[in-house]
């Protein structure tokens, strides 16, 4: 019976109604299936042996999604609250703050890159914290000698590795604040250290800064720079306010031809949204498609044909890496090996391409403005509230979270088109110097 399943964990998930009574038995099995799960993988913190249980679910082709989201609210129950986040009453190796034991600092990068593969950041995020790492490492053994011990280290070690990038490196505040983000994760998820409020004291502030925005007549002239693919794509990233990834990651079965549609997955924040497709570039774009499918077809014949699918969805669904829906719009022109899976794929058109592509269209359009690929974002926000677009509606379409951010283009649009006239122009306006 489930009932006799974690009885006090039961008992405490109604007498405080924290769910549905007629679901707590379903929350108690859950815990039951982690804790012997736990029990198979005990040289992993509770927190890792949380998400490698959840991942688990995951693949299961027999588990809903909302089975594994209620798993996951019935973990969360029980430790933070049932345990009151007293792990070791689950997990007697587990001591609160206290450091991992690593024999050496490359331990610590194999950690570091295995928890980030655990969390599904993007192959970029796991470069950069783990060269973050590095650097901070190299800071250390300057300041305390090659004979310091990894266990040592704290949020007074981070204080002095960020002042000394502000003063002595003097990089800027976005720099700054991601150097922060990767050894706030380092610390909290591989060495077990908490930073505390540390960052609501060493986090650089940046100043308000107006986007890059170029002249309806600057884009036109940018679009006779290109042609073939690489126009297609700047129009693409104007006409549709796309970021630079979400543009090299879209995937064919995003594309809504009928109703005009472009669906953004995982984009920034990991957040899904929709927005416009150009009546203007479907011709060409279906055109492009078209070559695209050929080449796809020349991959799977020689044996190929793979694409990488996010959230371990391949193994769910063996057959879906050759699925023509999840092929990339814009690929690679060849094969190459996936650096994480050792697979050979032909993965989507590198960033560093499409920003010197755009970089060079800029530069022979001969537009001053420091112009890069988010400038075609920046100028499509803004030429739309030109047209009367709503803001709201504007904000949607970028995938922004709160209005605020939407709203520095209205400053950049006054500036454009209905900023007041100067004094001087008034003064001499009817008589000439």
């Amino acid at each position: 019976m489930l009932n006799n399943i974690l009885p006090e964990y039961q008992k405490y998930l109604i007498f405080n109604k924290l769910v549905p009574e007629k679901n707590v038995q379903f929350y108690a099995l859950w815990v039951s299936k982690f804790l012997s799960f736990s029990n198979k993988n005990e040289a992993f913190t509770v927190d890792i042996k949380i998400e490698k249980f959840l991942e688990s679910l995951s693949n299961d082709e027999e588990i809903r999604d909302w089975q594994i989201e209620q798993a996951k609210t019935a973990l969360h129950l029980y430790v933070n609250n049932f345990l009151e986040g007293d792990k070791s009453l689950m997990d007697p190796n587990y001591q609160k703050n206290n450091h991992s034991k690593f024999p050496d600092f490359n331990a610590v990068i194999d950690k570091l890159r295995e928890l980030i593969r655990l969390k599904h950041y993007s192959y970029s995020t796991e470069q950069t914290y783990i060269e973050w790492a590095k650097k901070f490492h190299t800071f250390i053994l300057d300041s305390k000698g090659i004979k310091f011990e990894i266990d040592t280290l704290d949020s007074n070690d981070v204080r002095n590795y960020l002042s000394y990038l502000a003063l002595k490196q003097r990089v800027s505040s976005s720099t700054q604040n991601q150097a922060f983000s990767a050894l706030l994760f380092l610390f909290k998820n591989v060495l077990n250290v908490e930073l505390g409020d540390l960052g609501d004291t060493v986090r650089a502030k940046r100043g308000t800064k107006l986007p890059v925005v170029l002249a309806v007549e600057d884009v036109q002239e940018l679009f006779k720079q290109v042609k073939g693919r690489n126009l297609l794509i700047i129009q693409l990233i104007y006409g549709s306010g796309l970021r630079l990834m979400e543009l090299a990651r879209l995937r064919v079965k995003d594309i809504d031809f009928d109703s005009n549609m472009i669906f953004v997955r995982s984009g920034k924040g990991d957040k899904d949204r929709s927005t416009m497709l150009p009546e203007f570039v479907k011709p060409e774009l279906k055109l492009h498609l078209d070559k695209v499918k050929v080449l796809h077809n020349e991959d799977v014949e020689k044996g190929y044909g793979e694409v990488y699918l996010p959230n371990a969805l391949d193994r769910k669904y063996p057959n879906a890496p050759k699925d023509w829906g999840w092929q990339y719009v814009f690929p690679s022109e060849r094969l190459s090996v996936d650096l994480r899976s050792g697979k050979i794929r032909r993965h989507h058109l590198s960033d560093k391409a499409i920003q010197n592509m755009v970089k060079g269209a800029v530069k022979k359009a001969g537009i001053v403005k420091n112009a890069s690929v988010h400038t075609l974002r920046h100028s499509f926000a803004t030429h739309l509230l030109m047209n009367g677009v709503n803001i709201r509606e504007v904000q949607d379409l970028l995938g922004h979270k709160n209005l605020e951010t939407t709203m520095i283009y209205t400053h950049v649009m006054r500036d454009m088109s209905n900023a007041p006239k100067s004094p001087l122009d008034n003064l001499y306006g009817k008589k000439k110097l």
